[in-house]
């Protein structure tokens, strides 16, 4: 039984939730992932896992931060994959946590970024990094998400950002005969259309219909995996489309943030293809941008190769939570 907890985290996915309780110091005391579609909502999941933990009883928990992909406002978040609703109110009085806040989840990733050591990144580009500049971060999972953090008074802020539900932009008449299939089957084509997991499996039977092939499994996992093996031509192609768009969105997300401190390619995706991201494709997309190609060969690109940056991150958030109630109590 866990006696000296003081944070819960999560970090909340369409497809996966990793929970992790974290005591004062910051270290981790137990950590699980589950299936988010084997729950009706995030309240029994966290209840599984604190009874899985023997957590129980008032004063072990003194915050709760919670990562959800989705956006949020005012202490509540409807998830862009999952039918669920979550309203930090309900959410304390049923655990019974004083405090609990809900953030997106690449703000989780953005603030998870600061834990990492060099051996937890990949270096896609080594650019010429400058102390306290503008970081970012994204990533492909489930769906594609994007923040970014900004130094001030001392240290960094997180911020989270939609942008990946903006306009996906054909960089040549593949994509854009991909643009159009996509555009009949859900009208609004976003980048997290093509740049996450549903989209690779998209782009497959795109194009398999495309060359009248019979498709082979179309689960992303399974695609990946033939893929990086080489011993299916349609997935080889399928992934080239989607490393590319990701290298292309990548580069839009610099442009708009300006990450002269670093950018980071994380999500659920990335880790596992990170060699076929190493091998210049994606960085190609990246710096294809016309007149400012050689300002993006200036910002430092890594592949986060941690798989849980995002509850490392809510954690952290979480313990910043209990810090500022603590302080207020001691006034």
């Amino acid at each position: 039984m866990i006696r000296q907890a003081k944070v819960l985290a999560a970090d909340v996915g369409g497809t996966k939730t990793l929970v992790g309780v974290f005591g004062p110091a910051g270290e981790l005391l137990g950590k699980e992932q589950y299936p988010s579609t084997a729950f009706p909502g995030l309240e029994p999941l966290l209840e599984a896992f604190l009874e899985a933990q023997g957590i129980s009883g008032a004063g072990l928990l003194d915050a709760a931060c919670l990562a959800v992909a989705g956006p949020v406002s005012d202490g509540e978040a409807r998830l862009t994959n999952l039918p669920w609703a979550v309203r930090t109110e309900e959410l304390a009085a049923r655990l019974g946590i004083a405090k609990v806040a809900l953030v997106n989840d690449f703000e989780a990733v953005a603030a998870g970024i600061q834990e990492l050591e060099p051996q937890d990144c990949r270096v896609l580009q080594q650019g010429i990094a400058q102390p306290r500049g503008v970081r970012a971060v994204l990533g492909a999972g489930t769906g594609l998400g994007a923040g970014w953090l900004a130094w001030q008074e001392g240290e960094y802020v997180c911020y989270p950002s939609e942008g990946s539900h903006g306009d996906f932009a054909p960089a040549d008449a593949l994509q854009a005969e991909l643009w159009r299939v996509l555009q009949g089957r859900y009208g609004h084509v976003s980048w997290e259309r093509v740049v996450s997991g549903p989209g690779l499996a998209d782009i497959y039977r795109f194009l398999a219909e495309r060359a009248g092939s019979a498709a082979r499994a179309s689960d992303p996992e399974s695609i990946s995996a033939r893929a990086l093996a080489g011993n299916d031509p349609l997935a080889e192609q399928a992934l080239d489309v989607f490393v590319s768009a990701y290298g292309a969105f990548a580069g839009n997300w610099a442009l708009a943030t300006l990450p002269r401190g670093g950018l980071y390619v994380a999500g659920g995706i990335a880790g596992k293809i990170a060699p076929k991201l190493a091998q210049g494709a994606f960085m190609a997309a990246f710096r294809d941008k016309g007149r400012y190609a050689a300002l993006l060969e200036t910002i430092p690109v890594r592949v986060v190769l941690r798989p849980d940056v995002g509850l490392w991150g809510a954690a952290r958030l979480g313990r910043r939570l209990r810090m500022r109630d603590n302080a207020k109590k001691a006034e």
